[in-house]
Order: structure tokens, then C-alpha cells, then sequence
């Protein structure tokens, strides 16, 4: 397994975050610090992300569910509630059927269960892209897609974009096409059918890279799953985090 870097602070309930494509757990910044006077908030960087570990070669959405498996196990105890957004999401997906004792409860923000062939060719195109030409080609992109133009006009919020720029320049361009590609390659149609444990899905109603009916399709294959939404475009628990946050504490309260 590799090394991840991690953050654990706060006291009550165990709530763990994983972050989207690109991003590292400074992502949760806000969510985290909404969360942590009444939980107990384990943010952590996935493979090739941030400060942990970069494991060459090819990886999956089911290797990076394992690898927090390995982290939960060791560092909470009992079952906990996991929150991932866009391929944080992917990686609830997968957690709550490879490693359902560990797992209380999921919320998937931002996310997909499967991607066409259209959507895979895109997926390859930026593999090449910054393979060959660094990750400075896309940032640009990345936060268009990330965040609304409201968000990247207003002073707080351009320095939020900023510094989740610096991120995703500064992550390795090998690690982020490994991610890629194990993102292009979802198919969870079979296994959400088998997600047991209680579900909160999060749309974001400006979300252009994960569309709401996309939310609707992971809500629609999760037995007893719940649909909320937000006025936020990708990176929902950036743009909005007292809003994100208060669904998230409202859900694991509901429990």
C-alpha cells in the first residue's frame, strides 16, 4: 500500500474526505473546519497526490478505495462516514462494496458511476495533453470546470482558485494520467446495486464536468439513496462549504 499523507483533527463521529482529480486534502480546507467541532474530520491525499506516495505504473478507482481502507483501519476506530467528491466519490462508491465493515455511511458529491466512449476519448486526449505538454495546459480548463465564473471573480474565492491552481500544476504529470485513466475506466452500474449502507448523493446545479443527471444516475443505483443539490458548479465543497458541510452533519445526524 502506498503512503498517504494525512490530516486527522476534531472530536465525535468519523468522518473521512477524499478529495477530487488533482486536488489534494486542502481541498476540505473549509468543509473540514465546519465539521471538526463535532467530528472527528480525516482528510488524506490519494496516490500521487499532494504528499503521498507516487506509485508508478497504471491504477484503478477499487486500488485507491483499498488504499483508505488501509488508512481507516489504521488510524479510526469503528465504522466511519465517507465523504468523497467527483473521484473521492468514485472511491465511495467502491469502498462501501469492497469494505463495508469500515464504512457507516457514504455522501458522493460531484461524481459519475460510468463514463461513455465519448467521455473516455476526452479522458485520453488529456492524458496525452499532459503527458506531453505538463499540467500547466490544462489548469485553465480545470478551473473553468471547478468553479463558477462568479466564484473565480470574487476576492475570497480567487484565492481559493489560486491556490487549488498551484495544486494541480504542482502534481505529478504521471500520477495524474494514472488517475485519469483509472477515472475514464468507472463501470459501478453492477456493484451500486450492492451499496448497502445509507447514501447521500450531492449535485451541483452548475456543475458542467459532473452533471446533475449524472448525481441522479448514482442516487437512482443505490437502494434508499438521498438526492440534494447546491448552486455550485464542480467543486462544490470549495464553493459553498458551510452549505456542504451542514448537509453533510444533517445527514450523519439523521443516521
Amino acid at each position: 500500500m502506498p503512503k498517504l499523507n494525512f490530516v486527522k483533527e476534531g472530536r465525535g463521529p468519523a468522518v473521512v474526505l477524499s478529495h477530487a482529480l488533482g486536488c489534494d486534502l486542502s481541498m476540505w480546507d473549509d468543509t473540514a473546519a465546519q465539521l471538526t467541532p463535532g467530528c472527528t474530520v480525516l482528510r488524506y491525499d490519494h496516490r500521487g497526490h499532494g504528499k503521498s506516495e507516487v506509485v508508478p505504473g497504471p491504477c484503478s478507482i477499487e486500488d485507491m478505495a483499498d488504499d483508505v481502507a488501509a488508512l481507516i483501519a489504521a488510524q479510526v476506530e469503528g465504522p466511519v462516514h465517507f465523504v468523497g467528491l467527483s473521484m473521492g466519490g468514485m472511491v465511495a462508491q467502491q469502498i462501501a462494496v469492497r469494505h463495508p465493515e469500515l464504512i457507516a455511511s457514504i455522501v458522493v458529491a460531484n461524481s459519475s458511476s460510468h463514463y461513455d466512449d465519448t467521455a473516455r476519448g476526452m479522458w485520453r486526449a488529456r492524458i496525452e495533453t499532459v503527458l506531453n505538454q505538463g499540467m500547466a495546459a490544462i489548469s485553465d480548463g480545470a478551473m473553468q470546470r471547478w468553479f463558477s465564473a462568479e466564484f473565480r471573480r470574487d476576492p475570497e474565492g480567487s484565492q481559493r482558485v489560486a491556490a487549488l491552481r498551484a495544486v494541480l500544476e504542482a502534481t505529478d504529470p504521471k500520477a495524474y494520467a494514472a488517475a485519469c485513466d483509472a477515472v475514464s475506466r468507472i463501470e459501478f452500474c453492477g456493484t451500486n446495486p450492492r451499496i448497502a449502507c445509507p447514501t447521500l448523493v450531492i449535485g451541483g446545479t452548475r456543475d458542467e464536468a459532473t452533471p446533475l443527471a449524472m448525481a441522479e444516475e448514482i442516487c437512482k443505483s443505490i437502494s434508499g439513496a438521498e438526492l440534494a443539490t447546491l448552486d455550485a458548479a464542480h467543486l462544490s465543497a470549495v464553493e459553498k462549504p458551510a452549505e456542504f458541510a451542514m448537509l453533510v452533519a444533517g445527514f450523519i445526524r439523521s443516521l
